[in-house]
């Protein structure tokens, strides 16, 4: 008998997207969360030079909003809807960018750090796939803020879009990007509001607050190198 590979937590995160791609794509209808984390991304007006890739693209529903061409993701059913909203898809892992050295002029990181199995091999990869000077977009729960706390109760409580991930602080993000040659040039913060309670739109706020229930960073490379 064949002995199975064992699954690594990206497999299984994975599998669960795409066993429930429609469940997760049906969440961004008339969502209010939705609406206030784009806002809070398109408030910060970055600027680089096409193309653009989000790295975890899923169905592709902040691809389509802010015109990001590309998309990767290792689940593939989400990756089939991403195609239907016009995104051109690859099925690829973050920590193994499928894109030439200096390729690429931005890349957008919304809401999946906290599933990479190696934060530090996916920047290193953005380092050698971004062109000079070009922007690395994060977006991110902090793992101290209320929303933050109550994703990792979701995760204990066996929550399947979140039994593989890891949350992390602003700090640890920052000191991530440090460590990777990058430098953070715009950075905002939104959702004051607790989970549960969110009734009104809320506009994003300068800085990069760790209470906040969603933080935009954006850095680019400032010791771009040979690779």
């Amino acid at each position: 008998m064949r002995q199975q590979t064992p699954k690594t937590p990206w497999h299984h995160s994975s599998q669960v997207f795409d066993e429930r791609a429609g469940e997760y794509d049906n969440w961004f209808d008339d969502s209010l969360l939705f609406a206030i984390e784009k806002a809070a991304i398109q408030s910060l007006d970055i600027s680089f030079s096409p193309p653009a890739l989000e790295v975890g693209v899923g169905p592709g529903r902040f691809a389509e909003a802010l015109q990001i061409p590309f998309g990767i993701d290792p689940a593939m059913a989400p990756l089939l809807l991403a195609k239907k909203r016009g995104i051109s898809t690859c099925q690829a892992r973050a920590e193994d960018l499928p894109f030439a050295t200096s390729s690429l002029g931005a890349i957008f990181l919304l809401f999946t750090l906290c599933f990479l199995q190696s934060p530090s091999r996916f920047l290193e990869e953005c380092g050698r796939v971004l062109q000079p000077e070009s922007p690395l977009i994060i977006g991110l729960v902090p793992a101290t803020s209320s929303w933050g706390q109550n994703l990792r109760r979701k995760k204990k409580q066996g929550h399947p879009f979140y039994q593989a991930a890891r949350f992390s602080t602003i700090a640890q993000v920052q000191q991530l990007l440090t460590r990777h040659g990058f430098d953070i040039r715009q950075r905002c913060s939104t959702l004051s509001q607790p989970p549960g309670k969110t009734v009104k739109f809320e506009r994003a706020r300068p800085g990069m607050d760790e209470q906040a229930g969603f933080v935009v960073i954006v850095a680019r490379h400032y010791n771009k190198r040979d690779y």
